[in-house]
């Protein structure tokens, strides 16, 4: 850029202006040095160039998030520049005296910390740390005290930093993503608008599924929050008049209107981030492992630090040993694999939650897709409706909108696309809208009862009565000709059927034309080849469409006419078998079984509430991404294992030398502390090759 220096105001919006060109696969722009390396498609340069041409701070106005991290890379880049350049100065330029000063200043947190282990009765990493300086100071070997003190520090500051970029990387990801709210009116009326002309003291609708975009007051209604994201409580909490909602949970069920205390639903980011740093959400099994192993192993090298000083009464072997340990290694290079991995992930636009469900995905034997959404394209079509009892299709079709636009679910939005296709306006009738999960929609329209939603809903639960007259399709209305006589059980069996049911009696079967996802057979079959043993399939759909639908994309085994329990209750079989369960869903009806899976995955594009609860976020268009997902934790696996043998064979070779006297504690601390820093930095690397077009 032409300019001298760049604010990290701009760097921001540069790169979310870069990021949001059509063609960019990746930018990064570098404020301190007021430049930035973009990674584009071949064929778009001259368009890229251009684009390029026309930006301007002024002029250009890019969505930039309210947190980028930017600030504490920052923070973090000065902390470490500070460390590296201060042990520069101190052993260019300070005599040995202030050196040997520095030293013995610098050494006390080391050892009151190791004393305060002991005095606990705990014989952990930091009483090694504190024997292997105060040793080596004892030994007058000031220099070998420096350089242990000056790596821990760069350890410690490297996990740190990883962790804190790890728990804001994920704090920017479940942040709130709202973009349109329904809002009252002064009129009663229930109007769409964007989030941000929603000003403090407005009246916002929500219903069952939906995410509350802004903090405020309970006005009326009565519904269950899942608060889970910001509180941690496990369960959903009953809200009424009078309680406070806070900005990016969810309704799991009923509706409510609020008004807005906190325009900008400010402060979620902050409580989100207090929420990760007190749960042990991030660390997997093998994190936990690599620490607690650590700490095992520290009586071990005492054991054998103490036997060399036994046989031989030499106190610089004794001292060759105590400077190495385990910790560093297992304790910085096996977390710094994880968090590489997850960064790894959201460069694939994988968003994952902790590295335990990195290591679920590696260890799954059965996969589970909803159907719906996930292995169906994200935007169904209605195909044609048939309208029974001589209702008019239209008209039908008219109120099938009315009822559907205030759900978010992808059977809905077609409903309400196909409505304003048509031009048919949807004013808003009916007194009251009831979501009955994984059924359907409850309603009246001028005193008569009104139901849409599945067959089992209709029919059984709502005991609505079969029409004996004929019905009257849409695709007939519009080109005129007369429609012969639809008996309802030949209705075609290749569609989904979504059932209208007025005052007791069926009016008509809206006919969804849900496409498989192109890839979704040979996701299915590379999922196979990938390790998975069982592929299954769970639709609250009929058991003539799901099983048309899982011949097409071979799956192991399919459910049809399921409920939400029914989910969650397989992927409990299936624990109960001894099978480590992955679940792929994207509606309100799978969040218990999102819930139940060792990692459950929802589509971006899905429901607010199966976002929620997911513990990784996959992009919509693209089932590739979960072959990529299950090669990414895999080699994760291998590197951590890798990672393992490498610490435990060299650091144990290391112990071995200076038992013999081969190493000096100098050799073997340098040996040991520059394989630490090898090993994290090769532990930084990614783990997928580079992706390439042909």
């Amino acid at each position: 850029m032409r300019q001298y220096r760049m604010t990290m105001e701009q760097a921001d919006q540069l790169q979310a202006y870069l990021e949001g060109l059509e063609g960019v696969r990746k930018a990064v722009v570098y404020d301190r040095t007021a430049d930035a390396v973009i990674t584009f498609r071949p064929g778009r340069k001259r368009a890229l160039i251009c684009a390029l041409s026309e930006f301007g701070y002024e002029r250009t106005k890019a969505a930039v998030p309210e947190n980028t991290g930017r600030a504490l890379q920052h923070e973090y880049e000065d902390r470490m520049a500070n460390l590296v350049l201060g042990r520069a100065i101190n052993l260019l330029f300070f005599p040995a005296v202030l050196r040997t000063v520095w030293t013995v200043v610098r050494s006390v947190p080391f050892i009151v910390k190791g004393i305060r282990s002991l005095m606990k009765g705990k014989l952990e990493v930091s009483v090694l740390d504190a024997a292997s300086i105060s040793v080596s100071m004892l030994r007058g070997d000031f220099g070998t005290a420096g350089s242990i003190m000056f790596l821990l520090s760069f350890g410690d500051l490297i996990e740190d930093w990883t962790r804190k970029k790890s728990v804001d990387d994920l704090a920017r990801t479940m942040s709130l993503n709202v973009d349109k709210v329904w809002v009252r009116t002064d009129t009663g009326e229930e109007v769409l608008v964007g989030i941000r002309s929603v000003k403090e003291g407005d009246t916002v609708i929500v219903r069952t599924g939906n995410m509350i975009p802004l903090d405020g007051i309970v006005l009326e209604g009565d519904a269950s929050v899942n608060q889970s994201s910001i509180t941690g409580e496990p369960l959903a909490v009953h809200k009424e008049a009078g309680g406070f909602l806070y900005a990016g949970t969810v309704v799991e069920e009923g509706e409510l209107a609020y008004t807005v205390k906190q325009a900008a639903g400010s402060g979620r980011y902050d409580r989100i981030v207090r929420m990760i740093e007190d749960s042990e959400k991030l660390k997997s099994a093998t994190e936990a492992k690599a620490s607690r192993m650590a700490d095992r192993l520290v009586p071990w090298t005492f054991g054998a630090t103490f036997l060399t000083w036994l046989f031989t009464r030499n106190l610089t072997k004794a001292a060759s040993i105590l400077n190495v340990d385990f910790c560093c290694a297992l304790k910085i290079s096996i977390p710094i694999a994880v968090m590489s991995a997850m960064r790894e992930a959201g460069d694939h636009h994988i968003s994952v939650r902790g590295g335990k469900f990195l290591e679920a995905v590696s260890e799954a034997q059965t996969i589970v897709f909803d159907k719906t959404g996930t292995l169906t394209e994200a935007q169904p079509k209605v195909h044609d409706v048939i309208a029974f009892d001589g209702q008019d299709p239209e008209e039908m079709l008219r109120l099938a909108a009315c009822l559907e636009e205030h759900f978010p679910h992808s059977i809905a939005n077609a409903v309400v696309a196909r409505a304003m296709e048509l031009g048919l306006s949807h004013e808003e009738k009916h007194s009251r809208v009831e979501y009955v999960v994984a059924h359907g929609i409850a309603s009246s329209v001028d005193g008569v009862r009104v139901r849409i939603g599945s067959e089992h809903f209709i029919f059984e639960d709502e005991k609505s009565a079969l029409p004996s007259g004929t019905g009257r399709t849409l695709s007939a209305l519009q080109t005129g000709k007369q429609a012969a006589e639809i008996a309802f059980d030949a209705l075609p069996a290749e569609y989904s059927h979504l059932y209208l049911a007025i005052g007791g009696k069926l009016a008509a079967v809206i006919l969804i034309e849900d496409p498989l996802k192109q890839d979704a057979a040979s996701t299915v079959e590379k999922l196979h080849e990938e390790g998975f043993l069982r592929v299954v399939m769970l639709t609250g759909d009929s058991g003539r469409t799901a099983k048309a639908a899982a011949q097409k994309v071979g799956v192991d085994d399919y459910r049809a006419e399921v409920l939400p329990e029914d989910k969650a209750e397989f992927i409990r079989a299936e624990h109960r078998a001894g099978r480590r369960v992955i679940m792929i869903g994207d509606g309100i009806n799978d969040s218990p079984a999102l819930s139940e899976a060792d990692a459950g995955i929802a589509i971006n594009s899905g429901a607010a509430i199966a976002r929620e609860v997911a513990d990784i976020v996959i992009s919509a268009s693209d089932l590739e991404s979960l072959i990529l997902l299950r090669r990414l934790s895999r080699k994760l696996m291998s590197r951590i294992n890798g990672n393992y043998r490498t610490i435990v064979g060299f650091n144990s070779f290391l112990i071995l030398m200076g038992m013999l006297g081969v190493f000096q504690p100098t050799t073997t601390a340098l040996l040991h502390n520059t394989s630490t820093v090898l090993l994290s930095l090769y532990s930084m690397s990614n783990l997928l090759p580079e992706e390439t077009d042909a």
